[in-house]
């Protein structure tokens, strides 16, 4: 466990620039479905940390300048997140699990702005069909200032989805959402699937992933040195999406998407060689922070 503090904030990515999400704000321990959906509740400042197992069938909103935070070995089961309609939201540190299609995807971002994901655990099965389970982590209605980092992502079918749907370009093309740092395993497909919209991939790593990076309807993606180990579809398009991919090493599959325009980002970041991926994105993903004092 890497000690990490209530009140970080993103330092990379399109969420680095404006989002604090609960940091300042009072901060409540919750210890069931109960407390957590009453804690996340209004827009003040507040930051909510998970303690212990919660279970449910359903998904919990979260009110704006929020942080929801995971204590170390904690577990949302059958319990997911959505950011609805708000701004400012961190969700870090959490570990979810098996949330039904009913209920709603693990984590949702939905016409949300300025929201960073974090060190999250995602996951559910493949024992089922592939749409007993919604999405782990999916990004739409224009949600913009979006950063997606250190998470791992696994052992699901479809894992995360960007851009509702194809006819939503009108909403969806404003959506800006970065993934760094994430590792994907064992997904059949959608890592991630990018409708409309700019998005910035880089160092992820990726095992056992069918079909990885879909950019799809127009939108444009920057792909840097991310690493593929038996995927068979790494990066394509479908749709006239389109990508710049540089640095990556694709194991046994390809690039095949579309040439885009977008070479540059207006915000720093650092690029890991893709020689040190797989042991960064291992030792780091997931459910690895600690908050204790």
């Amino acid at each position: 466990m890497r000690r990490a503090a209530v009140d970080d904030v993103p330092d990379v990515g399109f969420a680095a620039a404006s989002t604090t999400g609960g940091s300042g704000g009072t901060t409540t321990t919750v210890t069931t479905l109960e407390e957590l959906t009453e804690a996340v509740k209004g827009d003040e400042a507040k930051i909510v940390i998970i303690d212990g197992t919660i279970t449910g069938s359903e998904v919990v909103k979260v009110g704006a300048n929020t942080s929801v935070l995971g204590a170390a070995g904690s577990l949302l089961d059958g319990v997911g997140l959505r950011a609805y309609k708000v701004d400012n939201i961190i969700f870090r540190n959490i570990k979810i699990q098996k949330v039904l299609a009913e209920a709603g995807d693990a984590i949702g971002v939905q016409e949300a702005n300025n929201v960073w994901v974090d060190h999250c655990d995602l996951s559910s099965d493949r024992d089922h069909d592939k749409d007993f389970y919604d999405g782990l982590l999916d990004v739409t209605h224009g949600s913009t200032g979006v950063t997606l980092s250190n998470n791992y992502i696994h052992d699901h079918w479809k894992a995360s989805l960007v851009g509702h749907s194809d006819n939503n370009g009108d909403e969806d093309a404003a959506l800006q959402v970065t993934y760094t740092g994430n590792f994907f395993e064992n997904l059949n497909s959608r890592g991630p699937s990018f409708r409309f919209g700019t998005g910035h991939l880089f160092n992820n790593y990726y095992s056992g992933v069918s079909d990885g990076i879909n950019t799809r309807d127009g939108a444009q993606l920057l792909v840097e040195n991310n690493v593929f180990v038996d995927s068979k579809k790494a990066l394509y398009s479908t749709d006239e999406g389109f990508a710049v991919a540089t640095g990556n090493d694709f194991g046994n599959s390809e690039n095949t998407a579309s040439e885009g325009t977008l070479t540059s980002m207006d915000y720093e970041y650092t690029l890991l060689d893709t020689s040190e991926v797989a042991a960064s994105v291992q030792a780091s993903a997931g459910q690895t922070l600690d908050f204790s004092a």
